[in-house]
């Protein structure tokens, strides 16, 4: 058996056991324009990432410092002093993250 036969037949398998029912997106149309805008050298890499839901460490510590910027605005002080001390640390650290980044640009 060729391995096209062999790959149909195991999906038939698993759609016949309902393996795909529960999929993220299922019943929804499929945008690839994303996909499509980006160089095909780079598509694989960046779907696999995309998909696995994989974000740059300066996206992450952006998103965590708006996190703790709103958790700032708790009136409690006790909570307040340490959230701004975490605040000061991630902001620090993505200062950090920015400049390498960029230094690194620059030797290229």
């Amino acid at each position: 058996m060729d391995l096209s036969k062999l790959a149909e037949e195991k999906i038939r398998e698993a759609v016949e056991r309902g393996e795909f029912d529960d999929l993220e997106g299922a019943g929804r149309k499929i945008d690839l324009t994303e996909y499509f805008n980006t160089p095909s050298e780079f598509r694989v890499g960046h779907s696999l990432l995309r998909s696995n839901k994989f974000v740059p460490a300066e996206v992450e510590l952006i998103r965590e410092i708006g996190e703790l910027r709103e958790a700032c605005a708790n009136p409690d002080p006790s909570l307040r002093a340490e959230r701004m001390r975490l605040l000061n640390e991630k902001q620090m650290a993505l200062a950090i993250v920015l400049e390498r980044n960029h230094s690194g640009s620059r030797r290229r």
